[in-house]
């Protein structure tokens, strides 16, 4: 077979890639080493995190806050087999979507491990040991990342795990020692919590997701602290070892040589990932990668052989599934002559714990290392009337705008629903509006919302209604 553009990996990426290349009218192929579509965020990433911080979040409520909302049941108890299975449904339901979406769409898919044999022609080693060649006149390496587990950590796949085998434990821990504090480490670290693991976090750094605002680290270590999360900042690991029914992590002050010793049921690794390029036969056609061994790109994500594209977590930049999507349309519109554009800066990040974490644009740090002038307004949600009636008081909306110009330059979210409320920031910030716009816009009320029309009035001359 023959293809104008073949994707090799199907996560959001590489199946809107292909999505948006056949929509282009290119005769497109997947091709996917595993049975399933929609790689680690469908399969062991994003969608099954969300079922099951869903899940936790329901058993925290019913059992801490349904009294207070004058509802009275018996002690609920954790099924965690029947919460796995119901993200499994979540899961099979979402992949099957994306099945249903190649047949639309006229894509041959292709499962099996594709490989580089020439610029050209790509092979296909499937599960049952045979080979199959296809040739494309363009490529999309899409292929994704896998988690960073170093050899020191002895990485088990059993009492020493990540976030794959985290989603899949079915006997529920009665403690975990989380390595990392970040997305990951937290968004798992805080579904165990709820369901009432004891739960430890060792983070290198001097705070919790320290690649966001430091108001942001601040108000959500503070929530989860109070839901009882421990945390163990500027501490590094130094040792990890497991056995058939427990794990021992050592561990120490960044600035001591005083080791710590703590045992666990399980020890979660969540220091990252790195980018998955493994066998794929890049040097049979001369691809270059970096020194993190992410695939070298050029502005219109062009690898340095031409008709070959890369996108997504195995290039740099932010390992997000909607930073991949773009940049699959991206590619495919570029390679159909089009003059795509991707805004960088304004892909926002989001944490999904709860309250959950989101934010776009530039911290205040990023701001005051840039000498920009700027102005800041913040809003807590314990002053909102909507999340007062919901309990889901933790948090608050901070917008740093220009001093002169007004114009948005970031905005960082703690509270509900904060992933669902970014959106507005993005647009604004798409269309470079200011602080004042966002203070003119109604907003429906009551609503979560209204925190952020609030900040803006607060930026705009320090001016809030409800505070």
């Amino acid at each position: 077979m023959k293809y104008d553009v073949t994707v090799i990996g199907s996560g959001p990426g590489g199946y809107v890639a292909a999505i948006r290349a056949a929509q282009l009218g290119f005769k497109t192929a997947i091709i996917e080493r595993y049975n399933t579509l929609g790689g680690t965020c469908l399969n062991v990433g994003c969608i099954p995190s969300k079922a099951l911080l869903d899940s936790s979040e329901h058993f925290h409520n019913a059992h801490t806050t349904f009294k207070e909302h004058g509802i009275i049941i018996n002690e609920p108890k954790v099924d965690l087999p029947q919460m796995i299975a119901r993200k499994d449904d979540v899961v099979s339901k979402t992949c099957e979507g994306v099945s249903f979406l190649m047949k639309k769409n006229k894509i041959d898919v292709y499962h099996g491990h594709g490989s580089f044999v020439s610029k050209n022609k790509i092979s296909i080693a499937k599960e049952d040991g045979s080979k199959e060649e296809i040739e494309t006149e363009r490529t999309i390496i899409a292929t994704g990342s896998k988690p960073i587990a170093p050899a020191s950590f002895n990485y088990d796949k059993k009492r020493v795990i990540t976030s794959t085998e985290a989603l899949n434990i079915k006997k529920l821990p009665k403690r975990m020692i989380i390595i990392g504090g970040g997305v990951i480490g937290l968004e798992l670290g805080s579904v165990f919590n709820r369901l009432g693991t004891e739960v430890e976090v060792i983070e290198y750094a001097d705070r919790i997701i320290a690649g966001m605002d430091k108001d942001c680290s601040k108000e959500l270590m503070r929530a989860l602290k109070k839901e009882g999360m421990k945390f163990h900042l500027k501490h590094m690991v130094t040792e990890v070892k497991g056995t058939s029914r427990s794990v021992t992590v050592k561990y120490k002050k960044r600035d001591t040589e005083d080791e710590i010793e703590t045992k666990a049921d399980y020890c979660l690794i969540a220091i990252g990932r790195h980018a998955y390029t493994d066998n794929l036969g890049l040097e049979n056609v001369g691809i270059e990668k970096d020194e993190r061994g992410r695939i070298v790109v050029d502005e219109h994500l062009q690898t340095n052989v031409p008709g070959i594209f890369a996108i997504g977590d195995v290039i740099k930049g932010a390992m997000l599934a909607h930073k991949a999507e773009e940049e699959g349309v991206f590619v495919a519109e570029y390679m159909a002559g089009q003059k795509p554009h991707i805004h960088y800066h304004l892909i926002p990040g989001v944490v999904y714990t709860w309250p959950e974490v989101a934010a776009v644009g530039y911290t205040e740090e990023e701001i005051k290392e840039k000498g920009i002038p700027y102005k800041v307004g913040k809003f807590p949600f314990k002053a909102l009337g909507r999340a007062r009636a919901s309990m889901d008081t933790a948090g608050m909306v901070k917008i740093i705008a220009h001093k002169e110009t007004d114009e948005v330059l970031g905005v960082h979210m703690v509270g509900p629903r904060t992933a669902d409320m970014i959106a507005e920031a993005v647009a604004v910030m798409e269309f470079r509006g200011s602080a004042e716009d966002i203070a003119r816009m109604s907003h429906a009320h009551p609503t979560f919302a209204e925190a952020t029309k609030e900040a803006a009035l607060a930026a705009t001359g320090n001016r809030p209604i409800h505070i």
